[in-house]
């Protein structure tokens, strides 16, 4: 069954996945723009400027038509948890998990990538972003590392264990707190042979310099060449600041690891 929107246990969420009140024509602000984002989302090109107009109204009412919801132009709570389905679907907990962190996080991992979060409305803006970013969004909110707690908070609440490093938007400083914790693994060891504890769910850093890293994803498997990776903020072509999450395959120079079981 999908989390119902007063049940999510992340606060940024649940206020805005929350039915508070009708939104409709005439209706400006925050509230109307995340109508227009959710319709943005499913594919509607309107937009999304926060004031709720003929042509939301209009993309609203073919939204419900496709839904068989009613069609009335106005978002009553059956349209808003339609709207909403993907993100609270993303957010379910996974029934009968297995007793692996690393394990655990791909699965919620692939959970997200299979709503397929992408930004609306602009350079890193949308609710997914929100979602990722603990309700920030805008340009300098580059969110892969939002992404990659995001599947490990929600990894590490359903087995009920501390996560394995604090969480943070800065890749920069998920490297620093990995080799507080011992925990970092640097890309010599791993073309060495010396790093066979590189798992299912460890973070995968992009490194620029020796202390400058620009791009993070989970991996979802690892051999002695290459990597499958789930990551946000990017896109096909590997981008440290796309628009959506993906499945990619990688190669491992210039990449460290921290590993989280």
């Amino acid at each position: 069954m999908v989390i119902a929107a007063k049940d999510i246990p992340y606060s940024w969420a649940r206020r805005e996945l929350t039915f508070d009140k009708t939104i409709k024509r005439g209706t400006r602000g925050s509230r109307a723009r995340l109508v227009q984002e959710l319709l943005f989302l499913t594919g509607s090109r309107i937009a999304i400027d926060g004031d709720f107009g003929p042509a939301t109204a209009k993309a609203l009412s073919e939204f419900q038509d496709r839904e068989g919801l009613g069609t009335t132009g106005s978002a009553n709570k059956k349209t808003f948890d339609h709207l909403t389905l993907p993100l609270r679907r993303a957010l379910t907990p996974i029934e009968n998990p297995v007793d692996d962190l690393g394990a655990l996080a791909v699965a919620y991992a692939e959970q997200h990538l299979a709503e397929h979060p992408v930004e609306a409305g602009g350079d890193n803006l949308g609710p997914w972003v929100r979602l990722y970013m603990k309700g920030n969004d805008g340009p300098s909110w580059y969110w892969c590392a939002g992404f990659v707690f995001m599947v490990l908070r929600q990894a590490s609440d359903t087995l009920d264990v501390d996560m394995p490093v604090l969480p943070t938007f800065s890749c920069d400083v998920i490297a620093m707190r990995g080799m507080e914790e011992q925990c970092f693994v640097p890309e010599r060891k791993v073309s060495t042979g010396e790093a066979g504890d590189v798992k299912p769910g460890a973070i995968f850093l992009n490194r620029r310099t020796h202390d400058d890293w620009t791009h993070t994803g989970i991996v979802t498997s690892i051999d002695s060449e290459t990597m499958e990776t789930i990551e946000g903020n990017t896109n096909d072509e590997g981008s440290r600041n796309g628009y959506e999450v993906c499945a990619r395959t990688r190669g491992l120079k210039n990449k460290d690891f921290v590993l989280v079981s």
